[in-house]
């Protein structure tokens, strides 16, 4: 079956009306094994990251604030939730599963995290509810390991992917795609290596359009050892704030196009 990593800590637990739905995670993978893509205790569980790997990607006086669940209101009001036990535990134990999730692509092509993504932390802090950059420490890690050297992410959320951006700038060994809703958060952009920045209301026709144009080049020409994509539901109709129209064939649709493009490259995807 397709690895897939999950670990019930996702899910730290935020009262009910929270402005971030803290229970998706857990609602994930309950689906995944209703619907029978996973079994019941199945899941790859990873561990919590320790401070050395999450060092790789963030300044080490900001691990140690979050470890010790010790953030500055400051910073904490920029990530959008208090830094308790049971959050700082998430993150890490997130950022662990996004390295298992790389690892498990690199043995078996394919293998997907219930969790991560969290494209706006930056190195110094976290930002718009993400703790830790977990794609930026998975990649820093496996090239620590010699696993890999050259990385693509390809993140498809509905926001521009600024910390990733920011933790690689200047890096050729990583290169950074985002396409994403133009007016949405963040209000100030990073530059990635390649943004493509969509017009309000864009729907299905147009967005695998763009997509389409850009990805095969972006693979071909970079040469990646492994591509990470934030595959984020984001930019669909219904979502509130989202901005952007795809319908729910067309989301299926974006993640055919781009496990198919990466995998008849013979590359791994995460």
């Amino acid at each position: 079956m397709l690895p897939i990593v999950h670990n019930p800590h996702y899910d730290a637990d935020f009262p009910p009306g929270h402005r971030f739905p803290m229970a998706k995670f857990r609602r994930i993978a309950e689906i995944l094994v209703e619907d029978g893509l996973a079994a019941a205790g199945a899941f790859h569980v990873p561990a919590e990251a320790p401070a050395g790997w999450i060092g790789l990607a963030h300044d080490p006086a900001y691990v140690d604030q979050v470890f010790g669940a010790a953030v500055p209101d400051r910073i904490a009001r920029e990530i959008g939730f208090a830094m308790t036990p049971r959050v700082a535990r998430r993150a890490r134990t997130a950022s662990a599963g996004t390295v298992m999730t790389g690892r498990l692509a690199l043995e078996h092509g394919l293998a997907c995290n219930t969790a991560g993504g969290s494209h706006h932390a930056r190195r110094e802090q976290g930002s718009g509810f993400c703790v830790f950059n977990d794609v930026a420490v998975a990649i820093r890690v496996l090239q620590a390991d010699g696993l890999i050297g050259r990385a693509l992410v390809v993140d498809l959320d509905v926001h521009q992917g600024d910390g990733t951006a920011a933790i690689f700038a200047g890096d050729d060994a990583v290169f950074t795609l985002s396409m994403h809703a133009e007016r949405n958060f963040p209000a100030r952009k990073v530059p990635s290596d390649l943004d493509i920045a969509l017009a309000d209301d864009t729907s299905d026709e147009a967005y695998l359009a763009a997509l389409a144009a850009i990805l095969p080049d972006a693979i071909d020409r970079h040469r990646p050892d492994i591509v990470f994509y934030n595959a984020g539901v984001d930019p669909h109709v219904e979502d509130r704030l989202g901005r952007l129209a795809l319908s729910d064939a067309g989301l299926a649709e974006r993640d055919r196009r781009v496990i198919g493009t990466v995998r008849e490259r013979g590359l791994p995807l995460a």
